[in-house]
């Protein structure tokens, strides 16, 4: 039987206290079908695919965090709260019926960051060079192309280049649009136990996005070789939201 909570684009409202709080902006969600049987793998113990019609799907997504602090609205970290992030990332769902993501990697360009993520939640941040460009967008970005560029430091170096052209707002989203991003929290694997790591926001405002041109090694060196060899399934493009992350529960 499927217990998997109903999907809702509006983020439920936390059950614990507030540890953090950020924007996700300017993020370019990028999908391609992958098939469960081969994810399901790498996600942490406690935790399956979860699936829409019938695949799982894995996302490459370049983006800026920005302005996080500590608690709901805590002052911004001075230069440590906004950096430039490009993650790569599972879904999931475990026996309770949270609807999740599993973070295969994370590539952030502040080494402290990295290193705190790492040392505490066991969450795999890497450490990289990365830009943007335009650095700035306008207000009505529709049609305004937009580059992410990313080259890691450490292991093998794999690197990202990501060229999309921004589109109209989408109106009334699809199921799968749904699925894609109303995601309220991420499943981990840290010090022998599975975690749930919840957070909460409105509903994304997205954007319909055209692929001008892809160039990654982040989806294969996070153990998905072949996947970027194809274009994605789905494209799509958000300003972002301001989040807010409650405190991690061990997962039954």
């Amino acid at each position: 039987m499927d217990l998997a909570r109903p999907i809702d684009p509006q983020g439920p409202p936390l059950t614990s206290r507030a540890s953090l709080h950020q924007w996700w902006r300017d993020l370019t969600y990028l999908h391609w079908r992958v098939d469960p049987e081969r994810v399901a793998p790498l996600l942490p113990r406690g935790v399956r695919p979860d699936v829409h019609d019938g695949s799982s799907w894995v996302g490459l997504i370049p983006f800026t965090l920005a302005q996080g602090g500590f608690g709901a609205a805590g002052p911004p970290i001075p230069r440590f709260g906004t950096f430039l992030e490009t993650n790569v990332r599972l879904y999931s769902v475990d026996d309770e019926g949270r609807r999740g993501v599993v973070f295969l990697s994370l590539e952030a360009e502040r080494l402290a960051v990295v290193a705190g993520a790492n040392a505490s939640l066991r969450v795999p941040y890497k450490w990289a060079s990365m830009t943007r460009e335009p650095t700035v967008l306008s207000p009505d970005p529709t049609g305004t192309v937009v580059t992410y560029r990313s080259r890691r430091f450490t292991g093998s170096r794999p690197t990202s280049e990501v060229s999309v052209e921004i589109g109209a707002p989408v109106v009334e989203p699809s199921p799968l649009q749904h699925f894609l991003s109303a995601r309220f929290g991420a499943h981990t694997r840290a010090w022998g136990r599975t975690l749930w790591m919840p957070n909460t926001h409105g509903p994304w405002p997205l954007r319909e996005a055209r692929l001008v041109s892809i160039d990654d090694q982040l989806v294969a060196a996070a153990g998905l070789p072949g996947v970027t060899d194809s274009r994605p399934e789905s494209v799509l493009f958000s300003t972002g939201v301001h989040t807010v992350f409650g405190q991690p529960v061990v997962v039954r």
